[in-house]
């Protein structure tokens, strides 16, 4: 899959998420009837019943499985860091990039207790995007390259994918797309990220209600996307539109990931259908904006790191949910009488 050289390279985006699949029936149809054999009482292991069945409805598998998951995290630099939007300096981002590399993080623990596959895409950390209060982040062909790109992390047979990012201000980058896709106020949106002051929280209001300003009333997602997002942000937009394609099931981190989501989301409700969401972050924007998605995350552990780690721990879950449907045995298997017999 590749977008074609166009005149207009969204239009090519565009065309693709009007030709997204819908789910697979006939695999949803093979899981809920084995379900119903299963060596339990109809309906008790609740939630892990509907995530096998999105499994096998977005991955084809009439036996839901998950072989090669991957955590990929996106990392990049964002200009309206210098407007003291974040308790770190953007030095950081660089910093994290080798600490990924080195095993260091959360996320490589995560991965490693999960049994997950990561791989850090590097967008670019030494050139930050310009600052979203006074100019565009990108310009169309670059964010629609950017968006390429993010659909090669699919590459290698991945059939679980879980998002994740990192970079310094891009909580600011993510409120400020939230706000141009969904409306509200700066306030709605923004939250104290990596840990900021109450002066601090104020410059963030502050940078996102002048970037929101910039778009005019902009409606257009991949326009927002363009003009007030960020190279991670497009990344997974894209990774999200060629799981659809490709029909790997996705994993939703926190509230950066989310913003990407939203993008999706604002282009075709039905967009997300293929994807979970981890968890709702410590920041009070991501709340909002899962409400306004009508969407339920599975955990709520008052996290905020970010780097997919939300996703990590969501992914154990998936695949307990799988590993439980196809081991199980059913009542015929076992000798177990039914509650009929």
């Amino acid at each position: 899959m590749s977008l074609s050289e166009t005149a207009l390279p969204f239009d090519d985006i565009r065309n693709l998420v009007r030709s997204m699949p819908g789910p697979d029936d006939e695999a949803l149809a093979a899981v809920r009837a084995r379900d119903a054999q299963l060596t339990k009482p109809a309906g008790s292991l609740g939630r892990l019943e509907e995530i096998a069945e999105w499994l096998a409805a977005w991955s084809g598998k009439s036996t839901p499985k998950v072989s090669r998951p991957l955590v990929a995290i996106f990392a990049t630099a964002h200009g309206v860091a210098d407007k003291g939007v974040s308790a770190f300096p953007s030095s950081v981002n660089q910093q994290m990039v080798e600490n990924f590399a080195a095993g260091g993080a959360a996320i490589n623990q995560l991965c490693r207790a999960n049994d997950l596959g990561l791989k850090v895409f590097d967008l670019a950390v030494s050139m930050p995007t310009p600052c979203i209060t006074e100019e565009d982040a990108l310009d169309e062909a670059n964010c629609a390259a950017t968006m390429a790109y993010g659909m090669e992390a699919l590459a290698g047979g991945i059939d679980l994918v879980c998002l994740g990012e990192m970079g310094i201000g891009n909580t600011t980058v993510a409120a400020a797309v939230l706000n141009g896709l969904f409306g509200g106020t700066a306030e709605d949106w923004i939250g104290r990220g990596t840990g900021v002051d109450d002066e601090g929280l104020e410059r963030k209001r502050v940078a996102v209600d002048k970037a929101v300003s910039r778009l005019n009333g902009e409606k257009d997602p991949l326009e927002i996307l363009r003009k007030i997002g960020g190279r991670e942000i497009a990344a997974m937009v894209g990774l999200i539109i060629a799981a659809r394609l490709q029909r790997v099931p996705v994993i939703v981190d926190g509230f950066v990931t989310t913003a990407a989501a939203g993008v999706v989301y604002a282009m075709d409700p039905s967009g997300l259908d293929h994807c979970i969401f981890a968890h709702v972050s410590a920041e009070a924007g991501h709340r909002r904006a899962l409400a306004t998605m009508e969407k339920e995350a599975l955990l709520d552990f008052g996290m905020r790191l970010g780097e997919g780690s939300g996703a990590a721990i969501a992914a154990g879950i998936v695949k307990a949910a799988a590993e439980t449907h196809a081991g199980m045995a059913t009542f015929a298997d076992a000798g177990v009488a039914t509650k009929s017999e």
